[in-house]
């Protein structure tokens, strides 16, 4: 089953795509679900599942020596291979053993630290990394620290790997989307989320991945709008959500989103992937 990334402008309702997606998923197979936005704090409330111990990048060891590693080595070869051998050293601090395994070696979803992944059933939340404290750095180490999991992380049959990211396209700046098997945007009633769909597509192309849009918080009036204006600039769309107050409220509320008000589209959505 493939790694799909969801991306789109700030508000567009990506992190409720990824947990209404999760969540439908999840009565098929086995769903990861991977906060890669530094910023995200609610992402585990909308999925009602308790948030992980700690974040991939702390479970790995000392931040700071982390960061340092990645940085470095990231800085000084454009070669990712050379970036790897980092984490092959012969030390016994914290982290160290699972960072040299995880980075040498093609790894399985129940191969990540404990600690780092929450389970609720077969959906689980990981968190690559947060900003915690002023002055900390930017978040290019744990940018770094993704592109890596997304290439070595394989996922088995009836298993799926989702991706919330940062509003934008600076993932693929990043490389991040090297790892990825589709891409999926959430283009919303907005003139900006156009001209960001149209800049994704081209970037996707560029990568050579597969690239459609879902629409959001769309209604009577604005659905043939946009759907004629993405149309107009080949992009393909791959499914509509429409607005809806229920889950406008439980956003608001920070209340666990329920999949039921929106099943037909989810449903027609999964359907889309899977062929």
């Amino acid at each position: 089953m493939p790694k799909m990334l969801i991306c789109g402008r700030g508000g567009s309702g990506k992190s409720t795509l990824v947990t209404m997606l999760a969540r439908t998923l999840g009565e098929q197979g086995k769903v990861l679900v991977v906060d890669k936005d530094e910023s995200n704090l609610g992402l585990w409330k909308m999925m009602d599942i308790t948030p992980p111990a700690e974040t991939l990048m702390d479970s790995l060891g000392e931040r700071k020596t982390v960061r340092e590693e990645l940085m470095s080595a990231f800085l000084t070869s454009a070669i990712r291979e050379k970036f790897m051998s980092v984490f092959t050293k012969n030390d016994k601090s914290k982290g160290l053993e699972i960072r040299s395994k995880m980075f040498s070696e093609d790894f399985s979803i129940d191969k990540l630290p404990a600690g780092s992944v929450s389970w609720d059933g077969r959906v689980g939340l990981l968190q690559i990394g947060k900003i915690d404290h002023f002055d900390e750095g930017c978040a290019c180490a744990m940018a770094i620290l993704s592109c890596v999991i997304f290439n070595k992380l394989k996922e088995g049959n009836d298993e799926w790997v989702i991706v919330d990211t940062e509003a934008g396209v600076e993932h693929f700046g990043q490389g991040v989307y090297e790892g990825m098997d589709i891409v999926l945007m959430i283009v919303d009633p907005s003139h900006e989320a156009i001209l960001l769909a149209e800049k994704a597509a081209k970037l996707a192309e560029e990568a050579g991945k597969a690239f459609s849009v879902v629409l959001n918080k769309v209604d009577d009036e604005t659905e043939p709008c946009l759907k004629e204006m993405l149309e107009a600039i080949g992009i393909d769309i791959m499914g509509v959500l429409p607005y809806s107050p229920e889950i406008s409220e439980a956003n608001l509320m920070g209340k666990p989103l329920k999949v039921e008000s929106l099943r037909c589209q989810l449903d027609n959505i999964i359907t889309r992937l899977l062929h």
